[in-house]
């Protein structure tokens, strides 16, 4: 159906929707629509509103003001999810999946298939089958998704709306865990889907993404509508700018070269544990060495045995000129070697408490006291780490759990940066979050290296990693494929390696 200017009528519309909790006002008059067959991108900063606006229009959250439309016609979305059976779905950004089901079982849950009073477990599997055919995805519907990679979990997700028929899909950074590889077949699912009529939103804070996929962009900014144009009126420069209302051109700080004679604070010689096998590399004092590689090649695996995660069974590692084998977090935190989780909300942080508390947890002894903790030094470090990271909180009371993704990395950065590392391994530091909060780690990062820290950043971003790193190790199967240095460091050169098209030497 078109409307009076010949575009094709929306499927849902939203109609200056503002939205508060309690006397906190997070919306401010929003409007937006969503038409048939199209990808309209939603982007902002953390803290924009995105989030609040998603769920609103999936039904999650009651507008406090405004109207929804459902082909043309105001309507109120049913809650908790079920503005699915409208074909209304929003695939969120934690995911919800049951960890100890099956695929199948995952993709069924609550709409089983029966026969004759019988679970129709045959059904079932063909049609989840042919889901994980149309995604690429080479999984068994039998397979327990605890034993799946957090990217083949994402994919279940998206498979389990693509099984729900839905006319509206909203996608919450469906590809924040995908190599390029799988986010491509992603992408290609979405235009299948949009070949079909489904009216799509897709939100990420992967600029590139957003301008090679959608038709459509609207910018928010503190719960303001800035703008909605067509993808093909803005770069990537200009949806940065329109998202944080500055220039981004300094997104990544000028690299210093590292001193010729700086020391190798790291040396490791044969390294195997689980994951990664015969890994050999070294580490110089004040230096960003990056790890590349696919969703799987080890690069995690590699340093959570480093720092005493998961158990290392052969190989030597030398630490300040010494031996070192760390059997603990707790005796590499001690040594001065700490490590940021990519998974900030299942493993970093305590999102049910204060921000205090997950400030001081990896340094309790610092702030212990024949009393217990001592509360005044606690609150102290937490005014100097809001400060220095910019945390940007109501109160320092703010449970963790409501600060947006940006903050709560700043927070798990401030975090681990209490324990006075001479070593920092920071795992997929910027995933999740936007420009602007990229461009403040990026740029404390580079600070932290001119004060002599030795920092390892592994990150499935290739302008993260050619744009922060001196050095860079794209790993491959668990080994290292090949390291990069100088004018060799670009996308394709990482690819080869990491696809297996070249091979090369020890780091």
């Amino acid at each position: 159906m078109l409307d009076q200017t010949g575009a094709q009528a929306p499927v849902l519309e939203a109609a200056n929707i503002s939205k508060s909790f309690g006397s906190v006002p997070v919306l401010f008059s929003l409007s937006m629509d969503l038409r048939p067959g199209e990808v309209h991108a939603l982007i902002g900063e953390n803290g924009a509103g995105k989030s609040t606006f998603m769920k609103v229009l999936a039904g999650f959250h009651q507008p406090t003001k405004g109207r929804i439309k459902l082909d043309g016609r105001e309507i109120a979305l049913p809650p908790n999810g079920e503005a699915e059976a409208l074909g209304v779905v929003l695939i969120h950004q934690e995911l919800n999946l049951a960890e100890q089901m099956t695929v199948e079982e995952n993709v069924f849950l609550g709409r089983e298939m029966s026969r004759f009073g019988v679970l129709d477990r045959v059904s079932m599997r063909r049609a989840v089958q042919r889901y994980l055919d149309q995604v690429g995805l080479s999984i068994s519907p039998t397979d327990r998704v605890s034993d799946l990679s957090m990217a083949e979990k994402q994919m279940v997700e998206i498979v389990k709306a693509i099984s729900r028929d839905a006319r509206v899909l909203i996608m919450d950074e469906p590809t924040a865990v995908l190599t390029e590889v799988e986010t491509q077949m992603f992408f290609d699912q979405v235009n299948q889907l949009k070949a079909r009529g489904v009216s799509i939103m897709f939100v990420s804070h992967k600029l590139a993404e957003v301008e090679a996929i959608a038709d459509r962009i609207t910018v928010l900014r503190d719960g303001h509508w800035i703008t909605t144009a067509t993808a093909t009126d803005l770069t990537t420069e200009s949806m940065a700018q329109l998202m944080v209302g500055r220039e981004l051109s300094d997104l990544y700080p000028p690299m210093n070269e590292v001193d010729v004679d700086a020391p190798a604070v790291l040396k490791v010689d044969d390294l195997t544990a689980p994951g990664c096998d015969g890994i050999s590399f070294s580490l110089r004092k004040g230096e960003i060495l990056g790890f590349s590689g696919l969703v799987g090649s080890g690069r995690s695996a590699l340093f959570q045995a480093l720092v005493g995660l998961n158990p290392s069974t052969a190989g030597q590692i030398t630490y300040n000129g010494q031996s070192f084998r760390p059997t603990s977090v707790a005796k590499a935190r001690d040594a001065g070697i700490v490590y940021l989780t990519k998974d900030r909300k299942e493993k970093g942080l305590l999102l049910g408490q204060q921000m205090a508390p997950n400030l001081t947890l990896l340094a309790l002894s610092k702030f212990s006291g024949p009393l217990g903790v001592d509360r005044k030094a606690e609150g102290a470090a937490m005014t100097r780490a809001t400060r220095r990271f910019d945390i940007r909180a109501k109160t320092n009371e703010t449970l963790v759990g409501n600060l947006s993704g940006g903050n709560q990395q700043k927070l798990l950065l401030a975090k681990v940066m209490e324990a006075d590392p001479q070593v920092l391994i920071v795992d997929e530091p910027t995933r999740g979050i936007d420009v602007g909060t990229k461009q403040q780690i990026y740029h404390f990062l580079a600070a932290l290296a001119l004060e002599g820290v030795s920092i390892v950043v592994i990150s499935s971003e290739m302008p993260e990693i050619i744009g922060m790193s001196h050095r860079v190790v794209v790993m491959r199967e668990g080994k290292i494929a090949g390291t990069l240095s100088g004018d060799e460091i670009s996308e394709q050169e990482i690819m080869r390696y990491a696809a297996g098209l070249k091979n090369g030497s020890e780091a």
